[in-house]
C-alpha cells in the first residue's frame, strides 16, 4: 500500500468511526497485529525502546529504522513510523531513510528530547522542509506536544496545529489531550486528529464519540503485553 492509500483510510471516516492502528514493537507483534485484520500499523517509538533495551527517548537512530525496516518486512499491510524528533537529521536525510526502510508515514514530535517544546513557526518550516524531500510519499503525522510538556494551553495546541498543517502535515497528534477537549480541538483544527487511547475498547470507543480521526496506542501494546509475561511468569515461578 502506497502512502496516498494509507492517506486515504483517514479521510471521510464516519462519525465515531476512527481509524485505529495498533503499535507493534517488533516483527512478531506486528504479525499477530496485522494477522487481527488491521489494514495498518503505527509503531511507538517508546515501545521499540523498551524492546532494544533502551530508555524511551535513548534509542540510536540507526537501530529505530532498523527496526521499522524489519517491522515492514514482517508483514503485507503499510507502516508507520514513529521516529521521535527526526535524531537530528536533515529532511532529505530523514525522508529518504524512512522510504528505505519502507515506512508509508511518520510520527514526528514538537518538543526537544521531551524536556521542552520547539518553536512553533520554526518547527513548521522544519516541517515543510520534510514535506517539501518527500512530496506525497509519505504521511505526516505532527504530534503537538503541548500537553504533555507544555502548559496544557488548548489555545497553544490549536495555534501549533494550524501552522503544522499549514505547513503540510496531514494529520496532528495532541498526546495527551484530555478526552474532554477533543471537541474544541476538532472545531480549531482542519484535518484529522490523533488520539492516544489506552489498550481497551472503551477508551477507544470514547475517542471516537469526542472526534478522533485516528487512534494509536503509544506503548501501550508493548507494556499490556509486557504485563501478561509478566503475570504468566509469576505464576509458572510459583
Amino acid at each position: 500500500m502506497t502512502a496516498s492509500t494509507f492517506r486515504a483510510l483517514h479521510h471521510d471516516r464516519a462519525a465515531g468511526d476512527p481509524l485505529v492502528l495498533p503499535g507493534p514493537w517488533d516483527a512478531a507483534s506486528a504479525r499477530v497485529l496485522a494477522d487481527a485484520g488491521y489494514p495498518a500499523l503505527a509503531t511507538p517509538s517508546a515501545g521499540v525502546a523498551a524492546s532494544l533495551g533502551y530508555d524511551d527517548g535513548a534509542t540510536p537512530p540507526d537501530e529505530m529504522f532498523a527496526a521499522v525496516r524489519r517491522i515492514v518486512r514482517a508483514v503485507s499491510v503499510p507502516v508507520s513510523a514513529d521516529v521521535e524528533g527526526g535524531y537530528g537529521l536533515a529532511p532529505r536525510e530523514l525522508v529518504g531513510r524512512l522510504l528505505e526502510a519502507g515506512a508509508v508515514g511518520c510520527n514526528l514530535e514538537d518538543s526537544d528530547g521531551h524536556g521542552a517544546l520547539k518553536d512553533p513557526q520554526r518547527h513548521a518550516d522544519w516541517l515543510a522542509e520534510v514535506r517539501a524531500e518527500a512530496g506525497d510519499a509519505l504521511f505526516i503525522n505532527a504530534r503537538v506536544d503541548t500537553f504533555l510538556i507544555g502548559t496544557g494551553d488548548l489555545a497553544d495546541a490549536v495555534e501549533r496545529a494550524r501552522l503544522y498543517v499549514a505547513a503540510g502535515a496531514d494529520c496532528v497528534y495532541p498526546i495527551l489531550a484530555p478526552p474532554q477537549v477533543l471537541p474544541q480541538l476538532r472545531e480549531g483544527i482542519s484535518g484529522p486528529i490523533n488520539m492516544a487511547a489506552g489498550p481497551d475498547r472503551e477508551s477507544i470507543a470514547e475517542l471516537g464519540r469526542q472526534g478522533a480521526t485516528r487512534i494509536t496506542f503509544g506503548p501501550g501494546m508493548q507494556r499490556y503485553a509486557m504485563s501478561a509475561i509478566g503475570d504468566l511468569a509469576a505464576e509458572l515461578r510459583a
